[in-house]
């Protein structure tokens, strides 16, 4: 009997790989897939993908309590996308870029919905970031100087909030006709501030070159400024209107939105509560609900 040629022999070999390779590809398909499916939604765990975009302190933090614990129970999975700015959420969330953003309060929501004709929706307050005013150059306010410099924020909602902050403190007096009033609207200033407007993000960084600095709470964090040990003045935390809230398109198909409800009773629950409080002892961040 004949030996094969080594051609046969390769012929043969090149077959059988060629037919192994195709039972594992076989193989490889019928495995469980968990990605996302083709309407980037839904996966084959039975989970509901969703896009939240938040800012880094606190929400983020909060966002991923949520995704770890006790987002998987309620048949949802959290993509979470950070953003470093007060802009661009709400942008990408008009654009349906992402399916929900937790980084905004109440005054803010309304002022971009009315001046932008946004389609959203929002839930009730999660949590409250105390405003505080800092400084490294005095350690009261009865210490400020005639012709002292203020940093504060430029966007409108937020400014009126600064503003009012300082009304009540008795460093200023406001145009009471004014329901969002800005540095235009200070209608008695004995003390002759000076104010320097800046990007939110900015105003912490302007500590050094400025006699006070109104900043957000998210942003004071952000910069290792805890209100109840470095603020010279705090705001009310009682019935504060800028509680902070999950927003949403409204325009949204059904089971994103029904999901984005489910998103929103978990940052409401006893759980996220607790995590706030043992999280933030200080007082930083506190329970809205």
């Amino acid at each position: 009997m004949k030996r094969p040629s080594s051609l046969a022999a390769g012929l043969l070999a090149s077959l059988l790989a060629g037919l192994l390779a195709g039972l594992l590809a076989l193989a490889g398909c019928s495995s469980t897939d968990t990605s996302e499916s083709a309407d980037g939604n839904a996966t084959d765990s039975g989970l509901v993908v969703l896009a939240v975009g938040a800012s880094p302190v606190p929400h983020k933090g909060i966002l991923e309590f949520v995704d770890e614990n006790l987002a998987a129970d309620a048949g949802i999975d959290l993509d979470i996308k950070e953003f470093q700015d007060y802009v661009q959420p709400n942008v990408t969330l008009q654009a349906q870029e992402i399916d929900a953003n937790y980084f905004q309060h109440i005054p803010y929501f309304d002022e971009e919905v009315a001046t932008k004709n946004y389609t959203f929706g929002h839930g009730e307050g999660i949590h409250l970031e105390p405003y505080g005013i800092y400084s490294q150059r005095i350690a009261s306010l009865d210490e400020l100087a005639d012709g002292a410099t203020v940093a504060i924020t430029n966007d409108p909602s937020n400014q009126a909030r600064a503003l009012g902050l300082l009304e009540t403190a008795g460093i200023i007096k406001l145009d009471e006709s004014k329901d969002s009033p800005t540095v235009h609207d200070i209608v008695d200033n004995p003390k002759n501030l000076e104010f320097k407007e800046a990007e939110a993000p900015a105003v912490p960084k302007l500590l050094p070159d400025v006699d006070i600095a109104i900043v957000n709470g998210n942003y004071a964090l952000q910069n290792d400024l805890v209100p109840s040990k470095d603020a010279i003045y705090t705001e009310e935390t009682a019935d504060n209107p800028y509680v902070n809230i999950l927003a949403w398109n409204s325009d949204a198909d059904a089971e994103t939105l029904e999901a984005v409800r489910k998103l929103d009773e978990l940052l409401h629950s006893e759980e996220v509560a607790q995590y706030i409080k043992e999280t933030y002892p200080d007082g930083e961040v506190i329970p809205a609900f």
